[in-house]
């Protein structure tokens, strides 16, 4: 399998009754703003450079950013704030992401997410969880070159963990608290932790533009490690 195939196979994935029903109401049901917009209302897959050193993982698309758009952290305020990190830190060609057809470049960098479909109130249940920890674990095997793993909030390290093992990892036991700047030698790679880019967080100030910007830095750094 390739990592165009498993893309495919992601977008027409309706295993979660739940969140199939919620993503194609939320695009049927539009927000006022974008009304006259065509909303993708699907599964939504990683995307990126295939032979990325850094592999990112969010929590799950969010409604009217990624459900709408098709691409993962894109048209909403979590998009402007990773990818403005990761343009700071030289992994991507523009500090915006706003659709699938604006320019976008990433370099050395996938992003993807542990969950596919927007779930209410942006939380997905553990059976819809386990569900999409599949797709996860084939597109970690498939980033051959991957040498660091970015957790991006609490339910993302979760499910990397769970991927990670599923996958035969080698995982200290018991897993490690998380917490923001969490650092984790796996051997075959580090695994970073972030809070998550969500308004809850940065419009409080439990996530800083700097907290994100050194997140990046400590990712490049540990990408180039022999």
């Amino acid at each position: 399998m390739t990592l165009d195939q498993l893309s495919s196979d992601v977008i027409t994935c309706r295993r979660c009754p739940r969140l199939v029903e919620w993503r194609e109401d939320v695009a049927t049901n539009k927000r006022a703003a974008y009304a006259a917009e065509d909303y993708w209302g699907r599964p939504v897959p990683g995307f990126g450079d295939p032979r990325a050193r850094v592999v990112i993982v969010g929590l799950a698309p969010g409604a009217h950013g990624a459900n709408r758009t098709g691409r993962m952290f894109t048209g909403d305020r979590s998009a402007e704030w990773l990818f403005g990190a990761l343009h700071r830190a030289g992994f991507a060609s523009q500090a915006t992401s706003i659709s699938r057809q604006d320019g976008l470049r990433l370099t050395d960098v996938w992003v993807t997410a542990a969950v596919r479909c927007a779930p209410p109130g942006n939380k997905p249940l553990p059976v819809e969880r386990d569900e999409c920890a599949s797709w996860l674990t084939a597109e970690l095997e498939l980033l051959s070159h991957m040498r660091v793993l970015v957790a991006l909030g609490q339910f993302a390290y979760t499910a990397l963990w769970r991927a990670l093992s599923q996958a035969g990892w080698d995982l200290p036991r018991p897993r490690p608290r998380f917490g923001h700047g969490l650092r984790i030698d796996l051997g075959r790679a580090v695994l970073l932790a972030s809070y998550h880019p969500s308004q809850q967080n940065t419009f409080t100030g439990k996530l800083t533009e700097d907290m994100l910007d050194r997140l990046f830095v400590s990712a490049r750094e540990a990408a180039r490690r022999p």
